[in-house]
């Protein structure tokens, strides 16, 4: 169910947030908008990439920027659903990265799982992925 507009205002400050926090490799910023849970869930783009728990969410973003010179969370179209104290965020984006001198995007999907708790909206799980390489427009698998 697509999320009223103060729910959407909310969640999409949350990610705001996340993205803020990451640019600027603020940790206890980023941490903030992660619920404390011990299952909290993130999976990110590489193989090895499942975090559970806040130290582990926390060990992947220092990871990512031991890295990188640079690195940022870009969310360019953002849709919000919900229902009750549960939120859902589709998220077309993009990686924005320096590395080695070098920038590049990636384009991104992101979904991100949020609950109210009190009033503050907090993420139980994230999912970051980007397209299949080699899989072309208007094929289903990559050749």
């Amino acid at each position: 169910m697509k999320a009223d507009n103060r729910t959407t205002t909310e969640v999409t400050a949350v990610l705001h947030n996340i993205a803020t926090a990451y640019a600027k490799r603020d940790i206890t910023a980023l941490l903030a908008n992660f619920a404390p849970d011990p299952d909290v869930l993130m999976y990110g783009t590489g193989p090895d990439e499942k975090r559970v728990g806040q130290a582990e969410i926390q060990a992947q973003a220092k990871r990512d920027w031991a890295q990188s010179e640079a690195a940022a969370i870009k969310h360019e179209t953002v849709s919000v659903s919900a229902a009750g104290s549960v939120a859902w965020a589709a998220v077309d984006g993009a990686f924005e990265v320096k590395v080695d001198g070098q920038e590049m995007a990636v384009p991104a999907r992101i979904t991100y799982t949020l609950e109210k708790r009190g009033d503050k909206w907090l993420i139980v799980q994230a999912h970051f992925s980007v397209p299949m390489a080699g899989q072309e427009e208007g094929e289903s698998f990559p050749t």
